[in-house]
């Protein structure tokens, strides 16, 4: 990231929108914009492996395993406006568990890129898949979009849910309702 190229647009955009990019409060700002910037989109700079970073360990059990209330925090990729909310990932280890923080690490590797909370959820499930091969994964998301609140629609309180179910938890209603009975609060 040209974090230099980054803060002479913030400069030029301070400007259109009508004020002084001179000025003392907004003096550091194109340089706090980029650093903010970078920060928020980290996951197009990261490498899927070292969030994983080998956390994968031998489990003799076939049980689920469930990270409930996984705070995200992301970008809408439409109007570059803030989402953010509550990630629940669950799986059924077959042979192979993730360490407990690499799910909320993936997570985040995800959500820190301009995104749309549709394909966030589906990316945060196949990584799960990938990584360990379970019998099956569940990821449900539920946020609430700045770009929805602040502007638009003005709708303050509305929360969107998204979900993708992968093997037994997409083939086998049981299987889909105990996760679901297990992340409600």
């Amino acid at each position: 990231m040209n974090h230099e190229r980054i803060e002479n647009l913030v400069r030029q955009l301070i400007h259109e929108l009508g004020e002084d990019p001179c000025r003392e409060g907004l003096l550091k700002t194109p340089a706090r914009v980029a650093k903010s910037l970078e920060y928020l989109t980290q996951g197009y700079r990261l490498k899927k492996a070292a969030v994983v970073n080998g956390a994968i360990f031998k489990a003799e059990a076939n049980n689920m395993v469930i990270a409930r209330d996984i705070e995200i925090y992301s970008l809408c990729e439409h109007h570059m406006l803030p989402f953010f909310g509550r990630c629940h990932i669950g799986y059924i280890a077959e042979d192979k568990v993730l360490g407990v923080s690499k799910l909320a690490r993936i997570a985040d590797f995800f959500a820190r890129r301009l995104q749309i909370q549709e394909r966030l959820t589906a990316q945060i499930a196949n990584a799960v898949m990938e990584a360990v091969a379970p019998e099956g994964v569940g990821v449900v998301m539920e946020c609430q979009h700045l770009c929805m609140m602040m502007r638009g629609v003005g709708k303050q309180n509305s929360v969107m849910t998204t979900s993708s179910v992968l093997g037994s938890f997409h083939d086998d209603s049981t299987t889909r309702a105990e996760f679901l009975n297990l992340i409600r609060r």
